[in-house]
Formats: structure tokens, C-alpha cells, sequence
């Protein structure tokens, strides 16, 4: 197994990111005759791409980035529960087939997200009581009428989104208390039925390492696996912060779920930081891009990378942790940081 060595923040910004093999000075701008991060990640055979949301479409600089940068995208919110099912029986598609037709038009794929999760779900569906058949019956009819309506049009779908709690038990959603842990095999099939063609993915936070999480989508998955139930892959969204460490055993994970027989993919990627940026904190993150693209390259069946939006100027971060930010390769004004140009070494770039 190939490891990647730390590196020691001792000294500037400049001198970190040389002992990287990471260019500095003003030759190191992002130019548009350089290959972009996802011709590099094709070259490995593997997709670079971004999250995005609907309101930030209407920012012509942040969208010709998207376009060109990416070839893959993930709808960050415009194809969950609230927005596509507002009403019981009443679908809106307008979020998710913006991000399609733009997607399509930029020649780019789509890692769809998500059609079963805890969270962002409508108030008629919270706000009363369900029998096990009647929630059944709502859930089959979610995934498959959005599934049918996206048919040929996506890559895969993060079918089950969070299921499990940080020591391994089953989350307390709706979908378990109501249903029991059969939803998740149930959710796969009627996903499968609507599109034979999408891969399927169960994708969460806090499973890059080994660890009592990862271990329970492991057992999940070969349990699924050996049921024949149709899952393709595992999301590790990699949300990861440096206050909280490096996850070191993600590339060991990584070709255990392979060893499966499934793809992997890093999801959600970000590295946060407690503010403000310090030229220490920018080396380290840095760093921690290089070492995740690098642990994603040295692992056949991991098939690519998802950064989650691509610049600081639209991370979640900040409104979701306070005094944290700074989490993304580009910085507010789209501008690439060291973390760009690492993510640039490790897939062989300059």
C-alpha cells in the first residue's frame, strides 16, 4: 500500500507547498491553456467534479468555471424531497432539470443526490403519523416517478443518504422507525426498476476511515451484495475539517468496499478550517487535497472525486459552522488557492 508521507508545517507557506512538488510564485495561475482538473482525472480514468445549486447559476463568472473546469455535477439541493415533491402527489422538477440541462449542455454527467434522507423533507410528510404500507407505498412512488423522470439523463443516484450514526447504529430516521432497515434494500430495487441503466450509491459523512461507521456500511453492503440487491457503490462525502485530523486509513477503506465488488467515490469533498486562513492552515489543506485525490488514484475502483461547490464564495461551511470556512480550492473572488495546485500535482499536472 502506498502511503503518503505528512508534511512538517514548520516554516512559510512558500516552503510547504515546494516540499509538495506544488508551484509557487506568479507562475502558478490558473490558466485557461492548462488541462483542466477533470482532463488531468481522465487520464487516471477517473471524473473531477462539482456540487452546485440553483441560485448561484445566475453568477455568470461562477458558471463558466462550472462549465469548463468539471465534468461531472451534483445537484446540491434541487433534487431532494422538498424540492421535487412539495406537495403529496405533486412533482417539480424546475431545480433539478436546470442543473441537467446545463450538465447536458456543458457535455458534463450528473451524480444525482438524493432520494432517501432524514433531512429537507416536506412538512406533509413529517407533520403526521404513517403505517407502515402507507409509507411504503410514498416511498416507491418518490423514487421511482424522479428516477423515471431522470432516465439516460444521470450517472448514478445516491439512493439512501445517512443512514447510519456515527457508532454504527442504524439512524432514528422516519424511513427506519416506520419501515425498519428493510427500507434501504427496498429503496435500491424500485430505484433499479425505474433506471437499469444509473448507478447506485449509499453515500455518507464521517466514513473515510476505518472505523465503527465505515463498518457498518461494510457489513451493509456485503449483506446487500450477497442478497443480489443492486447497489454499485459507496459515497464517502469527505467533509473532512484539520481540527479533527487526517482520516489515514481512507485508502485501506477505500479498497475494502473494491474488494466488494464496488466502485467508490469521494462525494462531497471540503476541507474546513477555524478562521481566519493562516498560510499554515492553506499548506495543510493542501496538503490534505493532495493526499485524498492521491488515495482516490491508487484505488482502481474509486472512479472519481466531487469537490462540494468549488469555491469558498458558495460553501455551506460558514452558515453550518461558525467560524469555520475557507474550505474549497477557490477562494471567494474564484480565485485557485494551494489547495487547487495540489489537487493539480496529484493528478500529474503543473
Amino acid at each position: 500500500m502506498r502511503k503518503t508521507t505528512r508534511l512538517r508545517l514548520a516554516g512559510g507557506l512558500a516552503a510547504v507547498l515546494v516540499a509538495a512538488g506544488i508551484a509557487t510564485g506568479p507562475a502558478a495561475q490558473a490558466s485557461p491553456k492548462q488541462p483542466t482538473l477533470a482532463e488531468l482525472a481522465q487520464r487516471h480514468g477517473r471524473y473531477f467534479g462539482s456540487a452546485t445549486d440553483n441560485p448561484e447559476l445566475t453568477d455568470a463568472a461562477y458558471t463558466a468555471m462550472l462549465g469548463s473546469e468539471f465534468d461531472m455535477i451534483t445537484p446540491g439541493n434541487g433534487m431532494k424531497w422538498y424540492a421535487t415533491e412539495p406537495q403529496q402527489g405533486v412533482f417539480d422538477w424546475t431545480n433539478g432539470d436546470q442543473i441537467v440541462n446545463l450538465a447536458r449542455k456543458n457535455h458534463q454527467r450528473v451524480r444525482a443526490h438524493t432520494l432517501v434522507w432524514h433531512s429537507q423533507l416536506p412538512d406533509w410528510l413529517t407533520g403526521r403519523a404513517w403505517t407502515a404500507d402507507e409509507l411504503r407505498a410514498v416511498l416507491k412512488k418518490h423514487i421511482q416517478t424522479e428516477v423515471r423522470h431522470y432516465r439516460g439523463k444521470v450517472y448514478s443516484w445516491d439512493v439512501v443518504n445517512e443512514a447510519f450514526n456515527e457508532d454504527g447504529t442504524y439512524r432514528e430516521t422516519l424511513w427506519y422507525k416506520t419501515l425498519g432497515p428493510g427500507y434501504i434494500a427496498d429503496a435500491l430495487r424500485w430505484a433499479h426498476q425505474a433506471d437499469p441503466h444509473a448507478k447506485l450509491y449509499l453515500n455518507d459523512y464521517n466514513i473515510e476511515a476505518v472505523g465503527s461507521k465505515s463498518d457498518a456500511y461494510y457489513r451493509l453492503a456485503k449483506d446487500l451484495k450477497a442478497r443480489k440487491v443492486p447497489l454499485d457503490g459507496i459515497g464517502l462525502q469527505a467533509h473532512l475539517a484539520l481540527q479533527y485530523g487526517y482520516p489515514t486509513t481512507l485508502e485501506d477503506n477505500l479498497r475494502r468496499f473494491s474488494r466488494l465488488g464496488l466502485d467508490t467515490a469521494l462525494t462531497e469533498v471540503d476541507v474546513r478550517m477555524i478562521l481566519p486562513a493562516t498560510d499554515e492552515k492553506l499548506a495543510q489543506q493542501a496538503q490534505w487535497y493532495r493526499d485524498v485525490t492521491e488515495a482516490c488514484l491508487a484505488v482502481r475502483r474509486c472512479v472519481g472525486i466531487t469537490v462540494w461547490d468549488y469555491t469558498d464564495k458558495y460553501s455551506w461551511i460558514p452558515a453550518v459552522f461558525p467560524g469555520e470556512g475557507a474550505a474549497l480550492p477557490w477562494d471567494e473572488q474564484l480565485q485557485p488557492k494551494p489547495a487547487y495546485f495540489a489537487i493539480r500535482a496529484a493528478l500529474g499536472g503543473k
